[in-house]
């Protein structure tokens, strides 16, 4: 069965032409940089910051699960080892985590911008072929003809909109939530250095 899968996939690969490569590598760095984006984004313990900030600084000391708990850790750790330039110090320390969650976020806005691109490339050299084909009557040719032309022109446009789409909505969705981190990144900051957190439920 998976052989017949994968032979399936060849041959729709092979239909397309050249463009075709370029599409597929396209999408599993797309997904990769996704799945990598997933995973970094996580936030962690899904109370709010200042009732974080507080639980921390009163002592306790679970161990973090994402990023917003980390951050936290590592203020309070800050707060309480330095006296002056605290804000100073802090947005050194969370100048990493700003970009840990920027990472591949370019790579997938590319490659949704230029998977489109690639198809329409493909799509082009499909109807250049097709035209050859009429200009030389190969018709049902084996090896070419318009159907061969037509195929790459559709396939290519198929994929490089298969790819793009998708990408695009999940990479907003990442987008959002990452903007939402890097909010309550400096809420952390603020709170640290304006000792607010003593007024948390």
């Amino acid at each position: 069965m998976l052989e017949g899968i994968f032979d399936e996939v060849i041959y729709y690969i092979h239909q397309g032409g050249f463009a075709m490569w370029p599409l597929v590598i396209s999408t599993f760095v797309l997904w990769y940089a996704i799945g990598y984006r997933f995973y970094i984004l996580r936030r962690g313990n899904p109370r709010s910051v200042r009732i974080l900030v507080k639980r921390y600084m009163s002592g306790y000391d679970r161990n973090p699960t994402g990023v917003i708990d980390t951050a936290v850790l590592r203020a309070v750790r800050i707060a309480k080892q330095t006296g002056e330039h605290l804000r100073a110090f802090l947005e050194d320390d969370f100048s990493q985590f700003i970009e840990e969650i920027n990472k591949y976020s370019i790579l997938v806005r590319i490659i949704v911008l230029i998977a489109p691109l690639i198809g329409l490339l493909g799509t082009v050299n499909g109807m250049i072929e097709m035209f050859d084909s009429l200009a030389e009557q190969t018709f049902y040719s084996q090896s070419g003809g318009i159907a061969r032309g037509i195929a790459k022109a559709l396939f290519t446009t198929q994929l490089g909109l298969v790819v793009a789409v998708p990408g695009m909505i999940v990479g907003r969705i990442l987008e959002k939530k990452q903007y939402t981190l890097v909010r309550e990144l400096d809420q952390i900051k603020d709170i640290i250095c304006s000792g607010t957190f003593e007024d948390a439920i």
